[in-house]
């Protein structure tokens, strides 16, 4: 579901534990395992956070390193990967050309307004061979056909998401990287209960689907809080992982 975007200063020392923490993690690296390039050397982990996949990316003949804009994801970071972390924006690494085999950013382009640029950045650093790996479509993985779903799928707004599949292979196109293979991982411990669907609605983490307006947030919260099972959470949201090859 979409979010607004978090504090993550603030978020780092709780961020592993409401995140699903090492089954989800694993989940994601192992999907993405599945689509580095045989014989890669290198690989960039964008907005690696407190670097929980990261270090589970690592591989015999793989140096992998983590990137993030957030202090205090970096410090618990720099102790999953000591020496291989770096604070840096995504849109500005301090990197030269073509000097990486596989670029990843698992849960970024959802959160941010300037997924057309850091997809640049990522065509510049990397190889001819290369591969960006990066989830899309994050607020469809929640669609999982619970009662929840239900009551917000109306008001889903998928031509606002910055992480549309579709829009970030147009994005990928510009720079001379194609598509090819996708995979998908199971969000574990991230399936949503109606109490908390309800917190997350009144902080305001689907804004950007009613800007502005509260009477369908009261409608929609009431809506959630006479559903049934209030504290149970609903299925695990599938995540979707789609890559892009960097041509000569």
């Amino acid at each position: 579901m979409a979010e607004t975007v978090l504090d993550y200063e603030a978020e780092a020392a709780h961020y592993d534990r409401t995140r699903g923490g090492v089954p989800r993690a694993g989940a994601a690296a192992e999907a993405v395992l599945r689509l580095v390039p045989p014989g890669a050397r290198s690989l960039l982990d964008l907005a690696c956070g407190t670097g929980l996949v990261t270090e589970r990316l690592a591989r015999p003949g793989l140096r992998v390193y983590g990137a993030d804009a957030a202090h205090a994801m970096l410090r618990v970071a720099a102790g999953r990967a000591p020496g291989r972390v770096v604070r840096a924006d995504a849109r500005r690494l301090p990197l030269p050309d073509a000097s990486l085999d596989a670029v990843t950013a698992v849960w970024l382009l959802h959160l941010v307004p300037f997924t057309a640029e850091i997809v640049a950045e990522t065509a510049r650093v990397l190889r001819p061979g290369g591969v960006l790996i990066a989830t899309v479509d994050k607020d469809a993985a929640h669609d999982v056909g619970s009662d929840i779903d239900e009551i917000l799928r109306p008001h889903r707004s998928a031509a606002a998401a910055s992480d549309r599949a579709d829009l970030i292979t147009r994005y990928a196109a510009a720079h001379r990287l194609e598509p090819a293979a996708g995979a998908d991982f199971t969000g574990h411990g991230q399936g949503a209960t109606p109490r908390d669907t309800v917190r997350k609605l009144r902080a305001g983490y689907f804004a950007s689907w009613f800007p502005g307006d509260p009477a369908t947030v009261d409608r929609l919260a009431t809506a959630l809080a006479a559903l049934p099972d209030q504290d149970r959470p609903r299925a695990d949201p599938r995540y979707r992982l789609a890559s892009f090859v960097r041509r000569g």
